[in-house]
């Protein structure tokens, strides 16, 4: 899969030898906040769709400085995507958000994470809620055949402050139903709601509002949730993690784990506003 490469001014990184390197071939810069890359994928990577690697640079003192990042690419994917913020003073994306093809990364290739299919039980629909960068499991698992033979539907929840911060999840859905190898699958099981909680759009309101007032099931013309047919996954800032918790709660879910699949999981080791 290939995506359009936009560079970043600033002079490349120099390539050098690093441990566990791996080489940048493409880059996209979506907003002066948030880009994606595309690195090469170690032979000996195996990981399930929605799991996190630590990707880094090194530091000043020679040791490395390594983050959890949510690999957003599926596990056939031959490269590894990610999707990240830019932080002017964060330790690592300040220096980060400058790659350009040809630099190189550090890649620990020890996948892990709770947002997998083995951590939930059967069920007929599923959520994925994410706010911000927290998509990037998401584009992993609606890339991947196993979501849409697990699932008869697969709601897409997305909320960014402005509707530039939507573009990568809109592209990236916009672009499925095109999609040699799950297209067929995809078309009429993947429902997108995208919305915006500062810009106005055509859909607005954090996530935990448009569930409690029932908005989203409304908008959508569905059935609101409930324990024997809906399973949920969240990735997003600690706060919004533990607000959607207490809503998936309410409607009846219990939270799951790789050792004890039940409704709903959550990613714990979510990249956030300081890195």
């Amino acid at each position: 899969m290939t995506q359009t490469m936009a560079l970043d001014t600033a002079t490349a990184l120099p390539v050098v030898a690093l441990p566990d390197a791996q080489t940048v071939t493409g880059v996209r810069h979506w907003t002066d906040r948030l880009f994606s890359f595309r690195v090469t994928r170690p032979k000996s990577l195996r990981f399930r769709s929605g799991e996190f690697v630590m990707i880094g640079l090194p530091g000043e003192n020679g040791k490395p400085l390594l983050r959890a990042y949510s690999i957003a690419s599926p596990s056939w994917d031959d490269e590894l995507e990610f999707y990240s913020i830019k932080v002017p003073d964060g330790p690592l994306t300040s220096r980060l958000q400058h790659i350009q093809p040809g630099d190189q990364i550090i890649l620990r290739p020890k996948p892990v994470g709770t947002l997998v299919h083995d951590a939930l039980l059967p069920g007929r629909r599923v959520w994925f809620l994410a706010t911000g960068t927290g998509i990037a499991p998401f584009a992993s698992l609606m890339r991947d055949p196993e979501t849409y033979e697990k699932f008869e539907s697969v709601v897409m929840m997305h909320t960014c402050r402005d509707m530039a911060e939507l573009d990568y999840g809109r592209a990236l859905v916009d672009s499925l139903e095109a999609d040699p190898l799950i297209g067929e699958m995809v078309a009429g099981k993947l429902i997108y709601y995208p919305t915006t909680t500062r810009q106005p759009g055509v859909r607005m309101g954090r996530i935990t509002d448009n569930l409690i007032t029932g908005k989203v099931f409304e908008d959508l013309q569905i059935a609101p949730m409930n324990r024997d047919n809906d399973r949920a996954m969240i990735c997003g800032s600690l706060a919004f993690n533990i607000d959607v918790n207490a809503v998936l709660e309410s409607f009846g879910l219990r939270e799951g784990a790789n050792s004890e699949p039940l409704e709903y999981v959550v990613e714990r080791a979510f990249v956030g506003d300081g890195i």
